[in-house]
């Protein structure tokens, strides 16, 4: 099995999936942070692989992740099509690779125990990517919980204005996808949700889904309308998922989650709100979460107690920093020991809560569907 090298040579790593994510996001990081090099870069797509390799003189760019070399590489970071997360992460990890995998981990809890398999039996390590956990003014909400007493109740909301992405494309094909807004932001949200819940599973799940604004021109996502990979605008698929899903969680533990994801809605500006009711006070978070340009100027917590209500500091922090920070916790990931399984045991709870808000959303629609005579 390959091991990554803990305060010692850098990380070899390779890209699996070229498209915005990589192009974006990890290779320009990976390339300046001094733990890590890129070894190995995988795409299918041809164009995808010259427009890397012109980047990325001297590295193997390769058409087929199954060419990756386990000798020559530590750590997988895979960024494909969600359909795609569950086969590429289990054949690399069966080879003994280290997975560091782009949310939603996986589409069913089927795929779940798949992964948490091909885990056991290579004995390389999956770690899941999410990158509001790593927010400056997530920490700072997550250490107000001290102050707050008993966790009573957990707020998570991310709403769009505009920002259906690729209609028509994979990303709206539930197929492809495994879902809409629900899967795609709600999985961050849930991740958020994770430090407070502990290891309780949630006891009663019901939701409800709406598209009302998938189909409109006017609802798609403006800051990646111009990135390959996006559709120009011709729908090539159907657009089968939700731009909206709200949901109410209770947990084992008594602790109840209102949970709403919106790619499109009525607002003027993209806003994520965290709000933490304890027994002893509540703390709120809002800010915008992601790349959009099209964002809150600042992010604002609050903390309320006793019937007052005071700011409290959020450190700025440059766009996109919580994917730097994700990789500087990296390196101690790979090697903490209480870190095999511990992706997967939060991976169980967020796809099953997923699946049964689909379930619950599912019989609440069929319910209002006129009576056939």
């Amino acid at each position: 099995m390959s091991t990554a090298h803990l305060g010692g040579q850098p990380i070899r790593t390779a890209v699996v999936g070229l498209g915005w994510a990589a192009r974006s996001i990890w290779l320009p990081r990976l390339r300046l942070h001094p733990a890590f090099t890129v070894n190995a870069a995988v795409d299918p797509d041809p164009a995808s692989r010259a427009t890397v390799a012109a980047d990325l003189a001297g590295t193997p760019v390769l058409a087929a992740v199954h060419d990756v070399d386990p000798a020559q590489v530590d750590l997988a970071i895979v960024a494909v099509p969600n359909h795609l997360h569950c086969e590429i992460a289990s054949g690399l990890l069966l080879k003994g690779i280290p997975v560091f995998l782009e949310k939603p981990v996986c589409l069913t809890s089927a795929q779940a125990e798949q992964l948490a398999e091909a885990e056991r039996i290579g004995g390389a390590r999956l770690l899941a990517g999410s990158a509001a956990r790593h927010r400056a003014d997530i920490g700072m909400l997550l250490a107000t919980v001290g102050e707050l007493g008993h966790v009573r109740h957990i707020e998570l909301s991310w709403v769009r204005a505009r920002g259906v992405p690729d209609a028509g494309g994979w990303f709206t094909q539930r197929r492809l996808s495994g879902g809409g807004a629900l899967v795609d932001l709600g999985w961050h949200l849930f991740d958020i949700a994770a430090p407070l819940l502990g290891d309780a599973d949630f006891t009663q799940v019901t939701g409800m889904v709406s598209g009302d604004f998938i189909a409109q021109d006017t609802a798609r996502v403006s800051w990646r309308a111009n990135e390959a990979g996006q559709n120009d605008g011709t729908v090539v698929g159907p657009i089968d998922v939700e731009d909206t899903a709200r949901a109410f969680l209770i947990s084992e533990d008594g602790i109840s989650l209102s949970l709403q994801a919106s790619w499109a809605s009525h607002e003027e500006l993209d806003v994520t709100r965290a709000r933490i009711e304890g027994s002893a006070g509540s703390a709120t978070l809002r800010c915008t979460f992601g790349f959009s340009p099209n964002r809150l100027a600042r992010p604002e917590l609050t903390l309320t107690r006793d019937g007052r209500t005071r700011p409290v500091p959020v450190p700025e922090e440059p766009i996109g920093a919580e994917y730097d920070r994700q990789l500087d916790e990296l390196p101690a990931r790979l090697h903490a020991p209480t870190g095999p399984g511990r992706a997967i045991a939060e991976v169980r709870r967020t796809i099953g809560a997923i699946e049964r808000v689909y379930s619950s959303a599912r019989a609440a629609q069929a319910e209002l569907q006129p009576t056939r005579a």
